[in-house]
């Protein structure tokens, strides 16, 4: 039995990076687990390309398309993960976006642009996720993507910090709003990892002067991180499968930083 066994699981922004990795980190521990994203035909692919291992541990897998800010496509997600499941018992409020703006260029479209998804959408997500958990009368667990950027502003991604300080805050009043319904409210915070939004975020900087070569804004970053060395998706997902899993049926309100030591609040 994994440890995760038997749960269903919502997975937002998973057709690639972290949201990907913890999806299939989830199906490995036997949970069932849909993953949603905004990109229909490629987390369509990466569903099927996970049909064997959900197999394997005793899970199923699905897909849904999802705009994370459209609060009925979130309802469809929702229902369609419960008629396929039987119940939803875990959503991961994963998605995500960011956009490199110099302090003083940032504009009103690219500050709607990030606090749209990354605010709002975990607000709704949160909220539809709820919803469901209490019409089933059985609890449930929400886990939020935070940061690094949710412990400390940085000049040429203020939208994205404000976001994810955001989210933080959007955890802590779930929580005590949801504790009445059995419901916990959790998130984690990942620092710099190697995923496509990283290769992203690298070329923006670039393209805005930030930086002057590939890598280079991922070296800079990482420089004070404890651990040596910037992070892998596998290494978020131990800690995600415990905030999904009923070892951390004890913690609501909560960040867990996951940034190799780089911040140390």
């Amino acid at each position: 039995m994994g440890r995760v066994s038997g749960r269903s699981c919502i997975v937002t922004g998973a057709a690639q990076g972290i949201g990907r990795a913890i999806g299939e980190a989830l199906l490995d521990e036997g949970a069932d687990v849909c993953f949603a994203d905004i990109n229909a035909d490629k987390v369509a692919e990466v569903a099927k390309a996970n049909a064997d291992r959900a197999r394997a541990a005793g899970g199923k897998v699905t897909h849904a398309a999802v705009n994370v800010t459209d609060r009925a496509q979130v309802r469809a997600m929702i229902a369609h993960a419960a008629v396929t499941f039987g119940k939803v018992d875990v959503v991961f409020n994963n998605a995500g976006v960011n956009k490199p703006m110099n302090f003083m260029d940032v504009t009103e479209d690219n500050w709607r642009f990030i606090m749209d998804i990354n605010g709002l959408g975990v607000l709704i997500g949160m909220q539809e996720a709820a919803r469901q958990m209490i019409a089933q009368g059985s609890g449930g667990k929400i886990v939020n993507t935070a940061s690094i950027a949710s412990r400390q502003g940085f000049d040429n991604v203020a939208p994205y910090c404000a976001s994810k300080w955001a989210v933080v805050s959007l955890t802590q009043s779930g929580a005590r709003d949801l504790a009445k319904h059995d419901i916990t409210v959790t998130g984690f915070a990942p620092g710099v990892v190697a995923t496509e939004m990283w290769e992203e975020v690298d070329r923006d900087l670039m393209s805005i002067g930030a930086s002057e070569r590939p890598g280079q804004a991922m070296e800079e970053f990482s420089a004070d991180i404890l651990k040596g060395r910037v992070a892998q998706p596998v290494d978020i997902t131990g800690t995600t499968t415990f905030l999904a899993s009923r070892d951390s049926d004890y913690m609501t309100g909560q960040i867990v930083m996951i940034d190799g030591g780089m911040t140390l609040v």
